[in-house]
């Protein structure tokens, strides 16, 4: 076994990846593994070079999948694409569609909504008793805003939850029965926004997902596994990055106290910690590129043909960029540099929409004048792709 394939699940369940990474920076940032449950693969750990796998796509493709494992297609025959596993120009058409859901004047649409959410949400936890900030919070308040993105039945929005949490773990690839079970379930999605898709067909434009991919040149006549491909890159997209650094704010903030009481006296932070929390958790650990032909990447040759996992995870914590870069800096003056939601062409769509709902969790939070209290380690996802967290024990108190 190779001491630095941090492709290894336990890594991520233990907590223990940093010191591999802290090696591979430190000495092969471009580095081989010959062997992994995954195959082979270039682990691509440094800030510097990820920037430049992503600042040339035609070079480094994304069409044969965005994780170490191709994410939904893995070892199986059904193919479901989707526009982040897309090289242009057709990746361009069917980003463009979905873009207008995540400008600027969305963002003012939506915030009262999302504000109104959250304090309803704070304002119904129990202060002094114990309680799982994951399923209470985090889950919760991300999944009624993928509800509303879809125009979603808001009784049955927890089923978003179950099919990201299905769709994005990675680990399941390692078994012929839960690949078949994850099928299953993807195919119950398909089945479930195939019904919405078709009550929209034909009807005015509605500022939901499924009516902008309706009303668009580049997605009206996706095929079924391509609507469904799509639908999972956006529910795993929007549930995965916000769930899991909103369970971050919880946690890091606890285990620096000082950051946080620098926070709780200066709300005027907000803004800036919103990107330290989200490079410092790196709510997605990995993508994946694809080489189209021979390069030459920090002096190592990579072939026609190989893939390479762009380790954003290790990148936010890269010291040459982030000095003292483990630990949460409310203050960082270049926090928004982070890799957390990629470069270049596909970075991520809805970054806006996660930066908002995480700054209205600690603005709200601070009105309240709430404090987190982590009463037990966390139970974190076993997987190399997805960096969160299952539970997360807290109590609340004021300050």
């Amino acid at each position: 076994m190779d001491p630095l394939d941090v492709s290894r699940a336990e890594l991520y369940r233990d907590d223990t990846w940093h010191a591999p990474f802290r090696e591979l920076r430190a000495t092969a940032p471009v580095h081989r593994v010959e062997d992994s449950d995954f195959g082979p693969y270039w682990s691509i750990s440094s800030y510097k070079p990820i920037v430049e796998v992503e600042s040339l796509p035609d070079a480094y493709s994304s069409a044969r999948g965005i994780s170490i494992t191709d994410f939904i297609e893995d070892h199986s025959a059904v193919k479901m694409p989707m526009f982040i596993a897309m090289d242009r120009p057709k990746h361009t058409g069917q980003r463009r569609t979905v873009a207008p859901a995540f400008t600027p004047s969305e963002m003012v649409r939506m915030s009262d909504n999302i504000r109104r959410r959250t304090g309803e949400i704070l304002d119904s936890l129990p202060v002094g008793q114990a309680f799982d900030w994951v399923d209470t919070v985090s889950i919760e308040l991300t999944t009624q805003m993928l509800a509303i993105l879809f125009d979603f039945p808001w009784e049955d929005r927890r089923k978003l939850t179950f099919w990201s949490d299905w769709a994005g773990d990675i680990e399941v690839v390692k078994s012929e029965t839960l690949r078949a079970e994850r099928l299953t379930h993807m195919y119950e999605c398909g089945a479930y926004f195939q019904k919405l898709w078709d009550a929209k067909v034909g009807k005015d434009p509605t500022p939901d997902l499924i009516s902008m991919m309706i009303h668009s040149d580049a997605m009206r006549e996706m095929d079924h596994l391509e609507f469904l491909g799509n639908l999972i890159l956006l529910i795993v997209g929007g549930n995965d990055t916000t769930r899991n650094t909103m369970s971050a704010i919880a946690y890091g903030l606890d285990k620096f106290p000082d950051a946080r009481t620098q926070l709780e006296n200066d709300p005027s932070l907000i803004p800036n910690t919103v990107q330290e929390v989200i490079r410092w958790q790196t709510p997605l650990a990995h993508m994946r590129r694809t080489s189209t032909r021979d390069m030459e990447l920090h002096g190592q040759h990579i072939a026609a043909g190989d893939k390479l996992i762009m380790w954003y995870l290790s990148a936010n914590r890269d010291e040459s960029v982030f000095e003292d870069a483990d630990r949460i800096q409310v203050d960082r003056p270049n926090a928004r540099r982070h890799l957390a939601f990629g470069h270049g062409i596909h970075r991520c769509v809805g970054a806006r929409l996660a930066e908002l709902q995480i700054a209205t969790l600690l603005e709200e939070m601070a009105k309240r004048r709430m404090r987190v209290n982590v009463i037990a380690e966390p139970e974190r996802v076993a997987a190399c792709f997805v960096h969160g967290y299952k539970k997360l024990p807290v109590e609340i108190s004021r300050y």
